[in-house]
């Protein structure tokens, strides 16, 4: 995909939506994002999660999406307002930007649908294009800025130590009680009995599926939906599975790769897409993701693209937060390296790179302006290896221009907060205390914001 396209749909879509509404997003009707162990949901990940009526889904399983909330949200956008979860996306359309609303809207999924959208768009019973499903929290890692709500390992955690000494304490375990407490795979869990009611339905008209975590390996679900597939082929669907490829138990990653394979070279879907999480390189890597083994997870991404040669393909996932910049370029020279080895006739190895929102203190816009010279180098690295008369061994405009989106939204939303400041070296001081690690030791290159953070 070229810069041109990754933005002309987009800007096509810009003008569409106008027909109905200046801030309609079809990502609302057609994309669903379920959080299942906790009966939660949104759109896409911009919107805070909310509630899905337990009792509206016994009788309705299409309510896990068209919920009341939701129905709102919909309502606002075509009478032209705003509504206050999709911030980010205002804040990049007042900096002039085009924002995830029209690059989303304007992918063949969500547009295939827009004039039955605009004929009836307050129905109560859309079946989207485009779901995200995370069926349990089970997870063998404790991600720096991930909490008990998609980690048991996280839970473990605080339950032994308790909250972190942030202002307001962070992942208190008093805060994951009630609608936030994780449903434990051992009870019954209506959300997920109501997905796998409304499963056939769903799926008949499903284009993009993806399961997330938790860590979809440790989950049976993630095994019943292959199985189905196998038993009944979609051949114009993507499937997406987002893992941190470093099971607890081989046996898994095993079973995983083996029916991923017969789905893959038995054409029972269009494409498989594996997501791989890890935002930077190495030891830094596997500070942010602790529990994370970067070779293992490294060598297991290179057999999965050498086994399975047909039909999918793997993108990094970068959730990009103020620990990704100052390795972010070796982790991009590896991306490049996987290419050259596994890209032979088509793209196989990719990145995305959303902006880490939560916890604020560790979000990109805290960095001192030094670390934005940091992220231009990065991208000049991109671009010393683009242009298309290097095939597919390079790095794409769309995805060039994805990092200077990060760049226009740092340099318009940079807050160096005393607070967060404090924040930062709270978490990560006591973060060192509880795992063992040592901050200065992993990142020697931000010695000056370290101390800068300890002293505000």
């Amino acid at each position: 995909m070229s810069t041109s396209s990754y933005k002309s749909d987009a800007h096509n879509a810009q003008i569409k939506l106008q027909e109905v509404s200046p801030t309609m997003c079809l990502a609302k009707w057609n994309q669903v994002s379920l959080h299942l162990p906790t009966g939660l949901t949104n759109s896409c990940y911009h919107p805070p999660l909310h509630k899905i009526d337990a009792a509206q889904i016994k009788n309705n399983p299409a309510a896990l999406h068209n919920t009341a909330e939701k129905l709102d949200q919909r309502f606002k956008m075509l009478k032209g307002e705003r509504p206050d979860g999709c911030s980010y996306c205002w804040k990049m359309e007042d900096a002039g930007e085009l924002s995830d609303r029209h690059y989303r809207s304007g992918e063949p999924w969500a547009m295939q649908d827009f004039e039955a959208i605009k004929q009836n768009p307050m129905t109560t019973s859309w079946t989207p294009r485009y779901v995200e499903v995370n069926f349990n929290h089970a997870c063998n890692f404790k991600c720096s800025y991930c909490s008990p709500q998609f980690s048991t390992t996280w839970g473990k955690e605080t339950e032994r130590y308790g909250e972190f000494p942030t202002t307001p304490p962070h992942n208190a375990p008093e805060h994951f009680q009630g609608r936030r407490r994780p449903i434990p795979n051992r009870e019954d869990n209506p959300y997920v009995t109501a997905f796998w009611k409304w499963w056939p339905d769903l799926y008949k008209n499903l284009k993009h599926f993806r399961m997330t975590g938790g860590e979809p390996m440790m989950d049976h679900n993630t095994y019943k939906v292959f199985q189905y597939i196998i038993d009944h082929p979609k051949k114009d669907l993507h499937l997406n599975i987002t893992s941190n490829m470093c099971p607890p138990d081989n046996k898994l990653k095993t079973k995983y790769f083996n029916m991923l394979q017969t789905i893959c070279l038995q054409d029972k879907v269009e494409h498989v897409m594996q997501f791989v999480s890890v935002d930077a390189w190495a030891k830094q890597a596997e500070y942010i993701r602790f529990g994370l083994d970067f070779n293992r997870m490294w060598d297991n991404v290179d057999e999965f693209l050498e086994r399975i040669p047909h039909r999918n393909s793997v993108t990094f996932i970068i959730t990009y937060n103020n620990l990704s910049v100052v390795s972010l370029q070796k982790l991009l020279q590896g991306i490049l390296e996987l290419r050259k080895r596994h890209s032979k006739t088509y793209q196989r190895v990719w990145f995305d790179i959303p902006l880490l929102r939560q916890p604020e203190w560790q979000q990109i816009t805290l960095l001192p302006e030094s670390y934005q010279e940091i992220h231009m180098e990065n991208i000049e690295y991109m671009r010393q290896n683009s242009g298309e008369d290097k095939g597919l061994h390079i790095f794409k405009d769309f995805e060039i221009q994805k990092m200077l989106r990060n760049l226009a939204y740092w340099k318009k939303n940079a807050d160096a907060s005393t607070q967060q400041k404090k924040n930062f070296y709270a978490f990560f001081n006591e973060h060192d205390r509880r795992r063992g690690t040592n901050f200065l030791n992993v990142f020697p290159e931000m010695e000056e914001f370290w101390m800068e953070c300890k002293n505000a």
